[in-house]
């Protein structure tokens, strides 16, 4: 394996793509069909317009992508696998300390696949929920955001698509075709996991879902690096480099809303915002309730078969797994779960092994608190008697323990009756998503930005905020 991609390729790529002519055949033949999808469900309208867009070029750290002003469909989209980390060896599981599999286990090959066929989907997923945004992008260095996660979320269905077609044969190619196949929201022919079916109609949903269920995808990109199957360790670790990217773009946005927000606050002396075309940090609120609820369902439920022996056989570990402090077996380890008996919280010891997804949800919740406490530090410098609260873990959940359950973003217990009375003070209604939508106008004109959302601090790789990052026609 190279460190650096080979540009003069169609498919770029640090895998030697050139000595498996079987393998380089079917991505290529793979590729038109990918680009038609692009076109047809990718970011709708700008597909000539050029944009100041990050490539990767390198698993270098030092210099691991170019910059510059591309046309969309023109992207160089390429395959990158990290170098081999850990010595070669497995870090968990009954296979702990043996090498890493550089092929498929013959008997691992369906929850591999199914594996791998998942996270996959989730990656176009996106830019079909994303695709109409630019038409009311608040300014241009946000459309060039915007364009960036979808190029690289299209980069990551690429790496995925590598591991189906290397390594699962006819299956594998089938499974591809499949992958453009799927639609966002499409009754008949739905994306694999809910939260890849909700809508992203506005600006504000879009940095809360790069926030939340992007920060979702660190986490299982997080644990899928782990893997004893070395070229998905090895394709997700790299994946994770983009994706830190996707993550700031949504902190740093919702606190660009924030910091809008409070301003007009103090000089307007009134919490009433709406009337100054601001979002108000109630209706703010309402977005984190959702997002971070339909997130967190993406972890599964607290208990499961299938996560406990991906883990045993070796397949997806924890998150930072070398970190813990434990046999990384789990044989006889424990862990708190909680669940509602007879209108009460309930925690109760499971075993570790079958509490992988609750453990995992917890390590996701703690850092989406640390995001929550920057966002409040801005509302508190401000001088503003406000806070934002990530609500309780069995609020508006559709998966696992509280499935059933109707319980307040504080915790309280409700009868479904007082649920739906209550449900529009705490989730975007109607109105809410009337609003949203009537501030979202398109702003082109460079080092300028919607009224509800203040400038960024900085420019993309040290240019000016007033540098054109899209170049419109």
């Amino acid at each position: 394996m190279t460190t650096f991609a080979d540009y003069s390729e169609m498919i770029p790529n640090n895998i030697d793509l050139n000595s498996d002519r079987r393998l380089k055949r079917a991505l290529e033949s793979w590729h038109p069909k990918f680009i038609n999808w692009w076109k047809n469900w990718g970011p709708e309208r700008y597909q000539e317009n050029e944009v100041y867009l990050r490539t990767a070029v390198s698993v270098d750290r030092d210099g691991w992508a170019k910059f510059g002003h591309v046309k969309m469909p023109e992207y160089r989209w390429g395959i990158f696998l990290n170098e081999q980390k850990n010595e070669g060896k497995i870090g968990f599981g009954e296979h702990k300390g043996q090498p890493v599999w550089k092929e498929v286990p013959g008997e691992f090959r369906g929850p591999l696949r199914r594996l791998i066929v998942t996270q996959g989907d989730t990656e176009p997923a996106s830019v079909e929920q994303q695709r109409r945004l630019a038409a009311t992008a608040p300014s241009l260095i946000d459309m060039r955001n915007l364009f960036q996660i979808n190029v690289e979320e299209a980069r990551h269905l690429w790496a995925m698509v590598y591991l189906l077609m290397a390594h699962f044969g006819r299956d594998g190619r089938e499974e591809a075709e499949i992958l453009l196949d799927r639609r966002s929201g499409d009754p008949d022919k739905p994306r694999i996991l809910g939260a890849f079916n909700e809508q992203t109609p506005d600006w504000l949903s879009f940095f809360m879902f790069t926030f939340f269920t992007d920060r979702d995808g660190k986490y299982q990109l997080g644990s899928l690096a782990e893997s004893a199957f070395d070229p998905l360790a090895r394709t997700c670790q790299f994946m994770l480099t983009e994706e830190a990217h996707h993550m700031y773009v949504g902190e740093t946005g919702i606190t660009r809303v924030i910091q809008k927000t409070c301003e007009t606050m103090r000089s307007k002396k009134t919490d009433d915002v709406r009337k100054y075309g601001i979002i108000d940090l109630s209706t703010l609120q309402k977005y984190v309730n959702f997002h971070f609820s339909v997130s967190l369902d993406l972890f599964g439920s607290e208990q499961s078969t299938n996560a406990a022996n991906y883990f045993t056989q070796g397949l997806k570990g924890r998150y930072q797994e070398a970190r813990i402090k434990d046999d990384h077996k789990l044989e006889s380890d424990c862990y708190a779960i909680t669940e509602i008996e007879n209108g009460n919280f309930k925690t109760s010891e499971v075993s570790a092994l079958s509490a992988i997804n609750e453990r995992l949800r917890d390590d996701y919740i703690a850092d989406c608190q640390r995001g929550v406490d920057r966002w409040n530090k801005v509302i508190k410098d401000a001088g503003i008697s406000f806070q934002i609260n990530l609500p309780h873990k069995a609020f508006n959940r559709q998966i696992g323990n509280f499935s059933e359950e109707k319980v307040s973003p504080s915790g309280s217990v409700l009868s479904p009756e007082l649920w739906d009375q209550k449900r529009d003070d705490w989730l975007p209604n109607d109105e809410d998503h009337e609003y949203i939508q009537s501030l979202m106008t398109q702003v082109d004109e460079p080092g300028k930005y919607a009224d509800w959302i203040a400038p960024p601090r900085l420019g993309i790789n040290k240019q000016d905020l007033d540098y054109p990052y899209v170049r419109m026609q």
